[in-house]
């Protein structure tokens, strides 16, 4: 039973990563016209020019980001990043939370006593 259960597992395991794989090709298309799966195969020179350009585009972005300007997209940044980071070889550093708070709870008022 338990080489079931690490069969399913890794099935969708499996068809988690080809679905991400796969809305990350998309999204790189459509947001700046590259080619992830032919980005991955190219040659050093290629990867560098690439990279480069996904840079740019991360940092235009950004900009938009900060300036609230209407067309800005936290989907589309995110795909940037991620098609950065597959085109490096490289994982995204964990998120590091605000000091004093815990597990994303918000901090709350103390009441304070009134004396009548």
């Amino acid at each position: 039973m338990h080489g079931f259960r690490q069969e399913t597992k890794d099935f969708t395991d499996r068809k988690a990563q080809e679905t991400a794989h796969a809305r990350q090709i998309a999204a790189l298309h459509l947001a700046c016209g590259i080619d992830l799966a032919a980005a991955l195969e190219a040659g050093p020179a290629e990867k560098l020019r690439l990279a480069g350009r996904l840079e740019r585009a991360i940092e235009r972005e950004r900009l938009k980001g900060l300036r609230r300007h209407w067309s800005y997209d936290l989907n589309r940044h995110i795909a940037l990043k991620q098609g950065l980071d597959r085109l490096r070889g490289t994982k995204a550093a964990p998120r590091q939370g605000k000091a004093g708070k815990q597990n994303g709870a918000r901090r709350r008022r103390r009441e304070t006593p009134v004396d009548v």
